[in-house]
């Protein structure tokens, strides 16, 4: 199984707190230190689980807008988007388990033309404040059928870390991967108040391969 490079930290430490707990169980506890170890063994191996990076063939898509994420379709409504659209979107809320794979892919083709970091709070991540008030990250793409996209990746309660790779000027393609985020989180899109949206409340999407929405060009 392949790893994301971001589990590098996370699975080395857990590796020494796990040899070190169950080193002392067994010397304390000797023959009742499995009733430590079993647990801590099935906590050690979903640490590697969380990190998987599955082989997916990805491709090449214009009009359609791709699933960024693993998870569960949690919202669907006409919204403000006030940071950078500065007018009506439909959002799209995406929310992951900490059983998701976590990789964070482009809906749209296009060009990234902004990106913003933004800190702040870790409520639920499917609380609807969560999007504006949560650690998150802020990115736009300009599409190939020349509307402007915005999707953001939401830290949640127990999600603390969120990378984005992109830069303004990279080019998007769908379905590909641009970031990160450790453990439950969500993940809001931002679309043409004209987009036609193919997916529902309760849908679970597939990350780069499930098609949420269609862009008219």
């Amino acid at each position: 199984m392949k790893l994301h490079k971001e589990s590098k930290g996370t699975i080395i430490v857990a590796s020494l707190l796990f040899a070190v707990v169950a080193a002392l169980s067994i010397y304390f506890l000797e023959m009742w230190s499995l009733l430590i170890i079993i647990p801590l063994l099935i906590i050690y191996s979903l640490v590697f689980w969380f990190f998987r990076v599955p082989n997916r063939d990805i491709l090449d898509h214009t009009e359609n807008v791709i699933a960024p994420v693993d998870g569960k379709v949690v919202m669907i409504k006409e919204v403000e988007e006030t940071e950078f659209l500065k007018e009506k979107a439909i959002q799209v809320s995406i929310f992951m388990s900490p059983l998701n794979v976590h990789i964070c892919r482009f809906p749209v083709s296009g060009n990234v033309i902004y990106k913003k970091y933004h800190p702040g709070k870790y409520l639920v991540a499917w609380h609807e404040k969560s999007s504006t008030e949560n650690e998150r990250t802020t990115v736009a793409v300009e599409s190939l059928t020349n509307h402007k996209v915005v999707f953001r990746q939401i830290a949640g309660y127990v999600a603390r870390r969120i990378v984005f790779y992109c830069n303004e000027g990279d080019t998007a393609k769908a379905g590909h991967e641009f970031g990160f985020i450790k453990f439950g989180s969500r993940m809001d899109i931002f679309l043409p108040l004209d987009t036609e949206i193919t997916c529902k409340i309760g849908d679970k999407t597939k990350g780069g391969i499930d098609v949420i929405a269609r862009m008219k060009d």
